[in-house]
Formats: structure tokens, sequence, C-alpha cells
């Protein structure tokens, strides 16, 4: 939920900030901008609570931790790729590409209750994936829309 409110939020901020500046909103703008607060706000995750975040990574996946480090740190890469010009549109479709191949930890995640805050198994339940599933197709509407599509 925290990502989704930090997108939202960093979102319009910025599409009033362009409307004040050119006046009119630059929305796809806007939406990269938000996109890569959110990113930078998740990759910390990764470090922060590393341990929590391996959790999340199913057992027959080698090299745990690695994976943890280097998807924060491919978040970073995005996060600048999305604000630029040349790059915007490959780091959107490797934004989407990220988006799907990082969606079964989500989902291991959830039907193993893992916080990764926490570092425990004291998290939310499989309901969790009736928000987190939909969560992840917005992320992925909303790279198309604001990287590729626009």
């Amino acid at each position: 939920m925290k990502p989704l409110i930090v997108l939202i939020a960093v979102s319009a901020l910025a599409a009033m900030a362009t409307w004040l500046i050119t006046g009119a909103a630059d929305l796809p703008l806007a939406g990269r901008i938000g996109m890569a607060a959110m990113l930078v706000f998740t990759a910390i995750g990764h470090f922060v609570f590393t341990r929590g975040m391996v959790m999340m990574v199913p057992a027959a996946v080698p090299f745990k931790k690695e994976m943890v480090i280097a998807t924060g740190l491919i978040e970073i890469l995005a996060a600048g790729g999305l604000l630029l010009p040349g790059f915007v549109q490959l780091t959107g479709w490797l934004l989407i590409l990220f988006f799907l191949l990082i969606l079964p930890a989500n989902i291991y995640a959830a039907k193993h209750k893992v916080n990764h805050e926490a570092g425990n198994h004291e998290g939310k339940s499989t309901r969790y994936l009736w928000f987190r599933i939909p969560l992840q197709l917005l992320f992925i509407a909303w790279v198309y829309f604001s990287a590729i599509h626009n």
C-alpha cells in the first residue's frame, strides 16, 4: 500500500508542478516521476529490510540475498531510466518485464505470510493477493501509459 501512496502522491504533485510551470499538466512526465519515486522508495526496502526481502524469494531460487540486492539496484537504475529522455521507452519495456518477473515472489510472500519489514511469517494472509496482483497490473499499465504509449 505504501508504494501505491508514493506513486499517486508524487505523480499528483508532479502534474501540478508541470501545470504551474507550463500551463498544462504533463501527465506522462508526472507518471514517470511518480513511478521513479516509487521505485526508489521500494529499492530502499531491499537494502533496509534485506532479511525479510530474502524470505520472499522461493526456496528453489539460489543466491537469494544477492538477488534482493540486485533487484534493488535494478529499481534504482529503472528510476533513472524513466527520467532520461533517450531511455524512457526501453526502460518502460524492461520495467514491465521486471514487474512480471517479480510477481511470483510477491505471490510466494503472500502465500507464506512474509512480513518483509519485520522479517517473519506474520504478514498479511493470501487475501493480500487480491490486492497485490491487481496492484502489479496497475504498475504495468502505469509504466505503459507514461513511458511507452505517450
